[in-house]
Order: C-alpha cells, then structure tokens, then sequence
C-alpha cells in the first residue's frame, strides 16, 4: 500500500531476474572456498579448549618438523597492539582488541580463541599438526553472563580495564571508573524529567527481560585466501561484507601501506553483519609472506560457532509510566549487554532504537557494554534493537492489558512522527510509524479471529512494533557506457541480497533506459573508491545514491557530446527518458548516441562519490498467531503477517524476501536459538543439529504488507529494509505465548523445556 501519490516509475517497482541468479542456481558462481592457485597451502587455527586460562607457553616444535607443514606462526608474528581505532563498518575498536581476536597473545579469553595458526602443503596435514602444538595453560574461572561479570569480586578478564564513560552515542569521554571492572563502557541517554514523568503517571509498570546469543546463522562458513606476492603487494580474497574494511585491518596489522592491499570480494553465502571482521585473513597473510605461497584458510561449521561473534545475551531491565487515559509520559531502562571477549556490544543501539516506535517526552536509559568469557559478539541484523525492544513491547502489552484497551490502538495513540525526539536526542524527520500501525490494524490478520484448535492446543495472538535507525556512509558507483548502448555498472558494495538488482533498476531509471541494459558488477577494492560495509541496511540508500549520481553524470556528459554534435550551447540539449532532445526537434536515443562516441571524445564514464547522512529511519508492525502444547510446550507459529514501511520498494519480491527472512531469524530467537554452556564456558551445542534454527518445516507462509512513506532524502524514496524485520518477532511471540496461556516468558528463548516448567508450575 501507498501512503501518498507515487510517481510513475518504469524500472522502480518492476520484479526483474537477478544477473547473478544463473550462476549461483548453476553453480558457477564462485564462493571464498572455491579459490584454487598454484601451489597453494591450506591453512589451520589452534583453538583454545578454555574460556579463560593464561597463556603460559606455546612449544611449535613438534608442529614444525611435521613432513608438510611450511609454516606455524603464533601472536608473536603480529604487530604490537596500539589503541589505534579501526573502522570495522557497523562498529570501531580499537585495533589491539582486533588483533587480540585474530590470535591471543597472554590470554585465552573463550572456548575457541585461536592461539596459534599452521599452514601445509595438504589440510589434512595442517589438521594433523595442531595436534602437535604444546600449550601450556594456567586455566582461570570463567565469567559467562552479565550478572557473573558484574558481581563483586569476579574475575577480571582484561587487566587494568576501567569502565569508559560516554558522553555522547559511541563518543570516548574523558571519564573512567576507579576500579579494574568487567563493564567496559557506560552510555546515559537522558530527556525531559524522567523522575517527574513517573510521578505524574497514574499506571506505573516495570520488568526484567533476558534473551540469549544467537547465531546468524549464514549458510556459508568464514573463509580467506592471502597471497603476498614477490613485490611487497598482497591480494586477499574472501567471502566478506566489507571488503574495505578488511583491506584496513589487514593492512594495520601487517603494517603495510592500504595500496599494497588488494581485497577481491567473493560471492557470499550470508552474513546478517557476521562477516563483517576479518577472523583468518591476516594470519593467511602473514604465512603467505613467510611462505612465499599462497594460503587458503576456512572454517568448519563447530569453528563458526565457537570462534566467531554471535549476537548479544542481554539483560534488560525496563519501566514505563502512563496516565489513565493510555498516554505514556515517562520511560526508564538499564541495559547490560554481553560484548563477549573484547568490549563492543550493540547496546547503544539498543539503548537508541527500544522506545523509538514512541512519543515519549521523558526517557533515561542506562547501557552497560560488559565483557564476558564468550567469543566476541558480532553485528546481527539491527543489532541491539530486537533485545531491547523485547522488553518495552512487553510491558506496553501489559499496559494494554491493565487499561483494557486494544494494543494496537493503544501503540496507535503513543506513535512517533515528524518531530519527536528519540532517546538518543535526535529529532526523527519524515517517518511512516502511523502508517505502519494503521496498516496493521487495517489488516486482514489483526481483524480475523483466531478460532479454536482441533487439537486442543492452547491460541493467541501478539503484535509488536519494531524500529531500525538505517545507515548512510560512503559509497561509490562507476557506469561505463558501451558504444552499443549497454552499460557496465561497478560498485564496491558486496550482493547478499540483491543489490545488484536494486542498483542496476535505479540506474536503468535515472538513465530512462531498459534494466536489462545494464551489467551490474561488485569490483575489487582497487577498482572502485571506498565503499563502505554491506550492512546497515545502507546500501539501497546509500550506494542507490551513489549509481543515480553516476548516471546524471553520464547523462550531463551525453547532453555536452549532443551539443557539440549540434554546435549548439550543451544549456539548449536535455535528457529525458533516454531521449536526448535539442533545438529545431533535433533528438538522439540513448543508444543511437552512444554509437556516435567514438567519433566524439571517446567513451564515456559517470562517477560517484557519495556520503548521504539521511537514510530515513523504518519501522515495522508484526502479528503472529501461535498454538501452545500444554502436554509439550511446543510453540508452533500458525499465522505470521508483517508489516514494514519500506518507502519505496525497489525491487518488491526482494524486499518481501528481506522481511520474511527477518521474521524467520527472529522467531528462532523467540522460540529455539540459543549459546548453551557448560560451568566451565564450553559451548555444548556446537553443531547445527544441536543449534536449532528454524527451517521451513517450523513457519508457515509469512504475509507480508508493504506500506511506502518515501524518504525525502533519496531520489525515489529508498528506506532500508533489511534489518527492521528481526526487531518485532521476540515481542510479538512473548505476547501471543501469554495471550494464549497467560504466562508471561520474560525470558528467551521460549523453549519447549522453559515453557513446559512454567506451564507445569501453573
């Protein structure tokens, strides 16, 4: 649906093929694991078996001398750690916390850490030499949740670390704590009175909410392949969201200049913002310099799981105020995320986007980054935001509840709009929350009935609002234009869903030229200008920006060869719909002057650098119906509709295959994805078949509504819409668990074995 009178686009809109579909359903398309080059060396990582030991030595002898092993390399081959900051996409670290992660140094700070890296001729070879590595450790007890981390007395897992204060969102202030402590950084968010708001409001109501880590669960495992080459460069491929942001880390730490660094982006089977860090491609590196051979490193899927970064296990702890009539006035939460090994959670985000679906006039939050002996959480698709949201949405169903009132039309009365003000302080512009919720309510789904189920289970139904700030960032876009009327397209934004497609409609648009004209390419770092990281949900927005400035470049140029060609002033030629037009009727086609370049200066090249600021926040409204087992505490999802302000869906097949997609993952956060440990911080669930994510079996078809409120700032409106559809599940199914059984699961997931207790102690 449509908010307002939409232009009459002819590509934007459209449900084109993808360029890429052949190759990957034929399998032609080539992943990070496929690189073969000659006399190449298969690499391995040695992993620790604690979740906190010291260091004590580590003896490669044995390793060395094994027939076909070439090279064994330990932190001692890094760089030393500097508090440099390096820009990882969707966050900053400094860079001795990277290196840390890539291989430790004094500590083993999770099950999993790598401690030391061999390369051989055979991977079986290099498997076999791990074996052969001597560590000693000096084991240390492990802190394995917020609470444990947080409590007096625990065990302090980085020495000398005092708590950073924030003075504004991801901003280092000058104050420190006083003491050695497990909680990083400290982020406040204050406006209007909170403590007046509260003692105004006639309903005050107040909870504590918990989820675990979850994996993104990408189909394809992390992978890198370096080879240094003999003249000081080196080149890099690798399945990765931001191959920029690779080039950066492997270039500081192996101290070499960012221009030696080629970084060749692979297709890519997944990420959700997980394979945003380099994890193997710097110790790839450093063996192929040692070696002189190439290295090809990749991961199992035991490895994915315990050695690289899953979302956060959070605690939050949540109240808000509100007069009789329904209006919410005060809103108030702490946040304790878990950041993992290294500091660096997504709970500023959290922290920004848990009250954003509403206009409230007084907030306080308190967001507490705490390390823990875990791998180092990792970017998952709206980070932060689904875990804090969890908690609000749930309280605001209880307010429901307590007021008698319909929860949408509740949710309805408090929206945000135009003008209000976030708990972060930024003033939201032009934003479809209204319409979102109207169209919720509005929907097939919220006015149905639920019925009664045959088998006796137990139904109910549950909304939620979800939020996602979206990212601009740096993009660029280069369009060659081919004298038989096509048009090479190259981009540095690396295609997990459809980008290419996007990218090339909006080009084909702004041209006036048919889509199929267009080859859309995802290049190499040396052949494209700084491109930030596919994530964010930024790149419609923001690299749609930079291709619709390319092709008015190209399009200003072909105006100027129309001039000359007509000896006229290039001010009395214009360009419309692929139809160049000048004085006396005189008119070319797109394609008939792209055949008269070669007489007229040559080819022709459109170029854009772009840094848009304004990507337009989204919102999104979920319904779900579940039936609950009292005999099992299975939750089975009978009905899912989703409803999303996109602005303007680009490519709508693609756009409702991100929202389905987002429901998916959340519902396994809801329901069944979760990190389980031992006491002594080993994963126990290390495998797929123990990690349970939903697959088709467990969902039914989801339903999705797509409203479009443009964003001013993009050319035809783009809002990104990867992300919002995880934040709105968690909620959404807590509250439809208690509608149907009136158990209130405040913590999640809400397994068979969690439910069945509750159920039971009913």
């Amino acid at each position: 649906m449509t908010t307002e009178t939409k232009p009459a686009y002819n590509v934007v809109g459209s449900r084109p093929l993808r360029p890429d579909g052949v190759d990957k359903v034929t399998g032609r398309a080539r992943y990070g694991a496929d690189i073969n080059l000659p006399d190449m060396l298969y690499g391995r990582l040695l992993r620790s078996p604690h979740a906190h030991a010291r260091i004590v030595s580590i003896d490669t002898s044995r390793a060395k001398a094994l027939d076909g092993v070439k090279c064994v390399i330990t932190h001692e081959d890094l760089p030393g750690a500097t508090d440099e900051i390096v820009d990882l996409g969707e966050s900053v670290s400094p860079y001795k916390w990277v290196l840390q992660n890539v291989l430790a140094s004094d500590k083993a700070l999770y099950q999993g850490h790598a401690v030391a890296a061999v390369c051989a001729t055979d991977p079986h070879i290099a498997e076999d030499a791990l074996g052969l590595i001597d560590v000693e450790y000096d084991v240390l007890p492990p802190v394995l949740s917020v609470h444990d981390a947080m409590a007096e007395g625990a065990p302090i897992l980085h020495d000398g670390m005092k708590t950073v204060e924030m003075v504004a969102r991801f901003v280092p202030g000058e104050g420190r704590g006083e003491r050695e402590t497990n909680i990083a950084s400290q982020l406040e968010f204050e406006h209007g009175d909170p403590a007046a708001g509260f003692e105004e409001a006639d309903i005050v109501l107040e909870g504590e909410f918990e989820t675990a880590a979850a994996h993104q669960g990408y189909i394809e495992p992390q992978n890198g392949t370096a080879h240094w080459n003999s003249d000081g460069t080196l080149t890099v491929w690798v399945s990765t969201q931001g191959p920029f942001a690779v080039r950066a880390t492997v270039s500081k730490m192996l101290d070499i200049p960012l221009a030696n660094v080629k970084v060749i982006p692979m297709e890519i089977g997944g990420g959700f913002g997980g394979k945003l860090p380099a994890y193997m491609e710097p110790t790839a590196a450093v063996m192929s310099r040692l070696t002189g051979r190439p290295v090809k490193m990749y991961m199992n899927r035991e490895e994915v799981l315990i050695g690289t970064g899953p979302t956060s296990a959070t605690y939050v702890r949540c109240k808000i105020g509100a007069k009789n009539d329904g209006t919410i006035i005060a809103a108030e939460a702490t946040l304790a995320y878990e950041a993992g090994a290294f500091p660096g959670s997504p709970v500023g985000a959290g922290a920004t986007c848990m009250f954003s679906s509403y206009d409230i006039p007084n907030i306080y939050v308190d967001a507490l980054d705490v390390v823990t002996n875990k791998p180092k959480c990792q970017a998952y698709r709206a980070p932060g935001s689904p875990q804090g949201t969890f908690a609000v949405e749930s309280l605001i169903d209880q307010l429901a509840e307590r007021l008698e009132r319909d929860p949408m039309e509740l949710r309805a009365q408090n929206s945000a709009h135009e003008g209000t003000r976030r708990a972060d302080g930024v003033v939201l512009p032009k934003i479809g929350a209204e319409e979102t919720m109207q169209a919720a309510i509005d929907s097939p789904h919220y006015r149905s009935e639920i019925g009664i189920d045959e088998d006796g289970r137990l139904l109910g139904r549950g909304v939620s609002m979800g939020f996602w700030t979206n990212a601009g960032m740096e993009s660029a876009a280069y369009a060659s234009v081919n004298e038989d009327g096509t048009v090479n397209l190259s981009v540095g934004s690396v295609d997990i869903g459809g980008q290419r497609a996007g990218l090339a409609m909006q080009f084909a648009e702004t041209m006036g030229i048919e889509y199929d004209l267009v080859r859309p390419q995802v290049v190499d770092t040396d052949s494209i200008g700084f491109t930030h990281v596919t994530g964010g949900s930024r790149v419609a927005y923001a690299t749609g920006i930079a291709v619709h400035e390319a092709a008015l470049d190209v399009r200003e140029q072909m105006e100027a060869r129309a001039a000359m060609i007509w000896d006229v002033d290039a001010g009395a030629v214009s360009y419309e719909n692929g139809i160049i037009s000048g004085p006396d009727g005189q008119q070319f086609t797109f394609k008939e002057l792209c055949g008269r370049m070669p007489g007229t200066g040559g080819q022709i090249q459109g170029q854009a650098d772009v840094l848009p600021t304004q990507p337009g926040p989204a919102y999104g409204c979920h319904i779900v119906d579940v039936a609950v087992d009292r005999d099992t505490g299975k939750v089975d999802i009978l009905r899912y509709s989703a409803v999303q302000d996109v602005g303007t869906a680009i490519h709508p097949s693609y756009v409702e295959g991100q929202v389905q997609g987002g429901v998916a993952q959340g519902a396994g956060m809801a329901l069944t994805e979760e990190y389980v440990y031992s006491p002594e911080g080993r994963m126990t669930n290390a495998s797929l078949l123990d990690y349970r994510m939903p697959t088709s079996l467990d969902l039914p078809e989801i339903e999705t509504i797509l409203v479009e409120v443009p964003n001013p700032s993009h050319p035809y409106g783009v809002r990104g819409v990867g992300e919002v559809p995880i934040v709105p599940p968690l909620a959404a199914i807590a509250n439809a668990i208690y509608d149907a059984t009136g158990i209130r699961m405040n913590s999640l997931p809400a397994s068979p074995t969690k439910l069945l207790d509750r159920l039971l102690d009913d």
